[in-house]
C-alpha cells in the first residue's frame, strides 16, 4: 500500500492538515519502529500539526475487526472518542459497548482493547494521549477575549 503523503500547512501560531474523511483513513498505515506492529487506518498527528502538548490519533477499525493486542501506557491517559460505528471496549475485565457520542478515559495502568461488532459499517474514532495529572487550571480561565472586531474580509487564504 502506498502511504499518502502527509503535508500540513502552518502560520506562526497555527497548523492545519486535511486528512480527508475518516472513512477514508484506512490509507494510512502506522508502522511503530520498536514492534513489528503495522496498523492500518490510523494516523497520528503529533509531527503533522507539531503538537507539544498531547499526541492525537486518527483511527479506522473495519468491521469485524478487533485491535490485535492489549495495551497500557506508562504515563499518559488516554481519550477515545467515538465519531461513528459501534463496538466493544475492554478495560482490564471491564466490557463495554461504544458508538458514536461515546467518550471513554482510560488511565496508563489500564489494559485496554477494543472490537467492531458491526458487519458492515467501519469504527471510526479519535485518541487524545496526555501525561496523566498534568491538567492543573481550567481552560475557560486561561482562555480570554480579545478586544477585537470580528472580520472575514482582507484576510490571507491558504
Amino acid at each position: 500500500m502506498v502511504q499518502p503523503l502527509l503535508t500540513s500547512k502552518t502560520g506562526s501560531h497555527f497548523a492545519v492538515a486535511d486528512l480527508g474523511l475518516f472513512s477514508h483513513l484506512h490509507q494510512f498505515t502506522f508502522e511503530a519502529l520498536e514492534n513489528p506492529i503495522k496498523l492500518e487506518g490510523k494516523v497520528f498527528l503529533k509531527q503533522l500539526l507539531n503538537l507539544t502538548s498531547a499526541e492525537i490519533s486518527l483511527n479506522n477499525l473495519p468491521p469485524g475487526k478487533s485491535v490485535p493486542f492489549y495495551h497500557k501506557h506508562r504515563l499518559n491517559e488516554e481519550i477515545y472518542i467515538f465519531v461513528r460505528g459501534r463496538g466493544e471496549f475492554q478495560v482490564d475485565d471491564c466490557v463495554f459497548p461504544i458508538s458514536e457520542g461515546t467518550v471513554v478515559r482510560v488511565d496508563p495502568e489500564g489494559e485496554r482493547c477494543m472490537r467492531n461488532i458491526s458487519d458492515v459499517e467501519d469504527l471510526c474514532f479519535i485518541v487524545i494521549q496526555s501525561r496523566t495529572g498534568s491538567y492543573v487550571d481550567h481552560t475557560i480561565q486561561d482562555g480570554f477575549g480579545v478586544q477585537k472586531r470580528v472580520s472575514w474580509d482582507d484576510k490571507e487564504r491558504l
